[in-house]
């Protein structure tokens, strides 16, 4: 349950995913004094398991209110993560680093910020919070500082509270230039338990990861590079 005494800071949306670099970024928010506003998206993700990962993510940082948004992706495929496309496994990280994989969700961070820009607007927050990353990461074009800074710049164009002048908006990226080692370093200075968040793409009904696609393999090279466990399950 959040801290009543909480609701007296500064409110901030954090995009919540279930995965580790979402609930990283939430601590962070958190640790800067922000009263969390959650917000997540069933978008038809075949890697659903994240949803109840971001509910027990969100209630073990205190969140004052969490709400998921259905929206269908799946009406658009083109992308393994919803659609009937097999996602990529045992990729070494050279072949993660060449081009835009099939498990890009076509303009997946745009739709996910306007909503959540929404969200921000109704509780009055200035501040959102993203756990986009542009070292470790899959290639994504909408991961880029690029791409947030077009984006703040937008959502102050946009939005009857900017043009008012009640707030200015400012999209926080406090994982975009961090290795992921120096995520689950971060995250584990600030008491995240990584036994909640998942981040596999392609999980069994259990939820346990599958241990072999592109987001498991950072995931468990970062944990190996800052020298501890993952303590989430994963498939034998």
């Amino acid at each position: 349950m959040a801290d009543p005494s909480r609701s007296m800071a500064a409110p901030a949306v954090i995009l919540l995913s279930g995965g580790l670099d979402s609930a990283t970024a939430a601590a962070v928010a958190r640790s800067q004094g922000f009263a969390l506003y959650a917000i997540s998206y069933d978008y038809g993700q075949r890697h659903r398991v994240e949803l109840e990962a971001a509910r027990r993510v969100g209630e073990s940082l205190g969140v004052l209110g969490h709400v998921t948004v259905p929206i269908d992706l799946r009406a658009f495929g083109s992308s393994a993560l919803t659609a009937d496309i097999g996602v990529p496994k045992d990729r070494s990280p050279d072949a993660m680093g060449e081009g835009i994989p099939i498990t890009y969700v076509p303009a997946r961070n745009t739709v996910f910020l306007s909503l959540a820009l929404a969200y921000a607007e109704v509780h009055g927050a200035a501040d959102l919070f993203i756990g986009v990353n542009a070292v470790d990461y899959s290639g994504y074009p909408d991961c880029r500082p690029e791409f947030i800074a077009a984006f703040e710049q937008m959502a102050n164009l946009a939005t009857k509270a900017s043009v008012e002048g009640s707030l200015r908006f400012k999209i926080h990226t406090p994982l975009v230039e961090l290795s992921k080692a120096d995520i689950i370093r971060t995250g584990t200075r600030l008491g995240v338990d990584y036994g909640l968040p998942r981040s596999c793409y392609d999980p069994d009904s259990s939820g346990a990861a599958c241990g072999h696609c592109d987001s498991c393999t950072l995931r468990l090279k970062g944990f190996a590079e800052a020298g501890l466990t993952d303590p989430a399950p994963y498939q034998s």
